[in-house]
């Protein structure tokens, strides 16, 4: 397990009752979130970088990552089909 560290960590009382409904585990949920907020943190600036270095991306290029990610309505329906 990773090494941790205690903290204390202030929220709205109503953001805090509804965390305790979704989940018993709340500095592991924390956790997960930050986590998930530093990757996208990192991801962001990576992409500021590469678009410093080789400009925008194109509709095509984005179109392309788009369909990587989440798949093409294409191949969706070709797999329905089968």
């Amino acid at each position: 397990m990773a090494a941790t560290t205690r903290i204390t960590v202030t929220l709205p009382s109503e953001q805090v009752a509804e965390l305790k409904k979704l989940t018993d585990n709340v500095s592991g949920y924390v956790a997960e979130a930050v986590a998930r907020q530093i990757r996208h943190h990192l991801l962001a600036e990576e992409l500021r970088r590469h678009e410093d270095e080789h400009g925008e991306f194109t509709d095509e290029e984005l179109a392309t990552a788009q369909s990587r990610i989440f798949g093409s309505a294409e191949s969706e329906s070709s797999a329905n089909a089968a």
